[in-house]
C-alpha cells in the first residue's frame, strides 16, 4: 500500500509524466547596507605593468581598454567557532524584530563575527547576522502555531490537577526495571545489547518499565481526558495519522521534563549503539503520546514515523489482535518502493514490552479483534541529522533501495572500466609489429 504524498499536479507531455508542485514566490530581500557592500566588495588584483596612458581627447571618449585580465576575489565571511568573550556587542533594541529574533540572540552571535565585521556599524552586523539566522528562523505560520501550542499548554497546566504526582518526578529511573538500569549504567555495547532481542533486522524488543508505571500512566491519561471533558477543554490530537481511538500528548499536561530525562538518560545511549547512522547520539527533542484503540477503531495504516528513533511501549489492558507489521527501512526518496519477502515481519503487541526501531522503518498495526489496547509512543528526533539530510543524496547506510542503487552504480562502473581496459589492450596488441 503506498504512503500518502503531498498533493501535486501531474501533466503529461509527449508520453512523459512531470510532477509539478506549486512553489511560493521567493521573499523579497532587504537591500544591503552601504557598509556591508564596502566590506564585501570584490578585490581587484591588477597585473604587474604600468597603467595605460590616458586616451586622447575626443568628442565621445572611448571606454578604457583593460590591460590584461583582472582577477576578482570576494572575501569569504565566516563565523568564528570560538566566541570573543571580550567583545562588547551593540544594542539591538528592547524586543524581538519582525522575524522573532531577540536582541540577546544578536548579541550572542555578534561575539562569533570575524574581527573585520565585528567593528562595523550595528545595522551592517544585523544585516549579516539576519542572513545567517534566516535559515533557522521559523516561518510566521510556524511561530503562530508554536505560540498557540504554548498558550494551550499553559491553560491546561494552570487548571489540571494530576492524579499521580509521583509520575511528574524528574527522575524516571524510579520507573525503570533494575536489570535495564544496570545495563544502561554499564554504558557498553555488550551491556546494552545483552538485555534485548532483535526479532527482525532493526527492531529491538526488551523489558524496560515497571508494571506499576504502566498502570499509573494509563490512569493518569484517563483522568486527564475526563477532566478535559468536564472542563470543556478541547484536546489537540496527538498525531494527524490517528483519526480514531482516544489519547493525548503527554507533554500537554506536565510530563515534558520527565520524558526529556527519559530520552537523554536511557533512549539516547541505546540509540548511540543501535542507530548511529541516523544521529542516534544527537537526539535532542521528542513527541510522546498515548493512544487507546478498540475493535471499532480499525487498523493503523502503513506509515513511517516523524522521528529518527521510535520507542513504542504496550502499556496494557486486555485485548487480542493489534499485531504490528514491518516492511523494511526506507529513506524519503524510496518510502513507497516495494517490499522484499525477507523484510516483511509481524510482531505481537505484548503488554509491558518495549519496541525500539528506526523511525523510517515502514510499519502499521492490525485491528484490535477484542478488548482495548493502550500504547505509549515516543518519536525521538535529532535536529543535527535533519540538517545534514538537506545535503545528503545517498542513504545507503540504512535504506535498502539506496544500497541497491549504489551497488548497481558500482557494478556499472566496474564493467565500463573493464571494457576500457580491454579495448586499450586490444589496441596495443594491434599496434605491436
Amino acid at each position: 500500500m503506498p504512503l500518502p504524498r503531498r498533493a501535486a499536479t501531474v501533466r503529461t507531455r509527449r508520453g512523459q509524466i512531470h510532477r509539478v508542485t506549486a512553489m511560493p514566490p521567493p521573499p523579497q530581500q532587504a537591500p544591503e547596507p552601504a557598509g556591508l557592500q564596502l566590506l564585501l566588495q570584490p578585490e581587484v588584483v591588477a597585473p604587474n605593468h604600468p597603467p595605460p596612458a590616458p586616451p586622447a581627447p575626443a568628442a565621445v571618449p572611448a571606454p578604457p581598454q583593460p590591460q590584461g585580465e583582472a582577477r576578482y576575489r570576494r572575501p569569504l565571511v565566516r563565523l568564528q567557532a570560538v566566541p570573543n568573550e571580550d567583545h562588547v556587542p551593540d544594542n539591538y533594541g528592547d524586543g524581538p524584530d519582525e522575524l522573532g529574533i531577540t536582541p540577546a540572540v544578536y548579541q550572542a552571535l555578534e561575539r562569533h563575527l570575524p574581527p573585520d565585521l565585528a567593528g562595523a556599524p550595528a545595522e551592517v552586523k544585523r544585516y549579516f547576522m539576519r542572513s545567517v539566522l534566516r535559515n533557522y528562523v521559523p516561518s510566521p505560520s510556524q511561530r503562530i502555531r508554536t505560540q498557540n501550542q504554548r498558550e494551550y499548554r499553559e491553560r491546561i497546566l494552570s487548571a489540571y490537577q494530576p492524579l499521580h504526582p509521583e509520575l511528574y518526578t524528574n527522575d524516571p529511573s524510579t520507573f525503570i526495571l533494575p536489570a535495564f538500569l544496570q545495563a544502561i549504567n554499564g554504558n557498553t555495547e555488550e551491556s546494552i545489547t545483552s538485555i534485548m532481542m532483535e526479532p527482525a533486522p532493526g527492531v529491538f524488543a526488551f523489558p524496560m518499565l515497571k508494571p506499576s508505571f504502566c498502570q499509573m500512566l494509563m490512569s493518569e491519561v484517563n483522568n486527564f481526558l475526563r477532566w478535559a471533558q468536564s472542563a470543556n477543554q478541547s484536546i489537540m490530537r496527538p498525531t494527524s495519522l490517528d483519526r480514531h481511538g482516544r489519547g493525548a500528548a503527554l507533554s500537554d499536561f506536565g510530563l515534558q521534563e520527565m520524558l526529556d530525562n527519559l530520552m537523554k538518560d536511557f533512549i539516547s545511549p541505546m540509540s548511540t549503539v543501535l542507530f548511529p547512522e541516523v544521529g542516534g547520539n544527537t537526539l535532542d527533542s521528542h513527541h510522546t503520546f498515548v493512544l487507546e484503540y478498540g475493535e471499532a477503531d480499525g487498523a493503523r495504516g502503513f506509515h513511517v514515523d516523524d522521528s529518527e528513533v521510535t520507542l513504542n511501549i504496550c502499556l496494557g489492558k486486555h485485548f487480542t489482535g493489534a499485531d504490528m507489521y514491518f516492511r523494511g527501512i526506507r529513506c524519503g526518496n524510496h518510502v513507497n518502493s516495494g517490499t522484499h519477502d525477507e523484510e516483511y515481519f509481524v510482531h505481537p503487541n505484548v503488554p509491558g514490552q518495549v519496541l525500539l526501531h528506526h523511525g523510517s522503518h515502514r510499519h502499521g498495526v492490525f485491528s484490535v479483534t477484542s478488548g482495548r489496547r493502550v500504547n505509549m509512543v515516543m518519536w525521538c528526533k535529532s535536529s543535527v541529522f535533519r540538517e545534514m539530510k538537506k545535503f545528503m543524496t545517498d542513504f545507503s547506510g540504512f535504506c535498502r533501495e539506496c544500497q541497491f542503487q549504489r551497488t548497481a552504480r558500482q557494478v556499472q562502473h566496474l564493467q565500463e572500466l573493464t571494457a576500457r581496459i580491454s579495448i586499450s589492450r586490444q589496441e596495443s596488441e594491434d599496434e605491436t609489429p
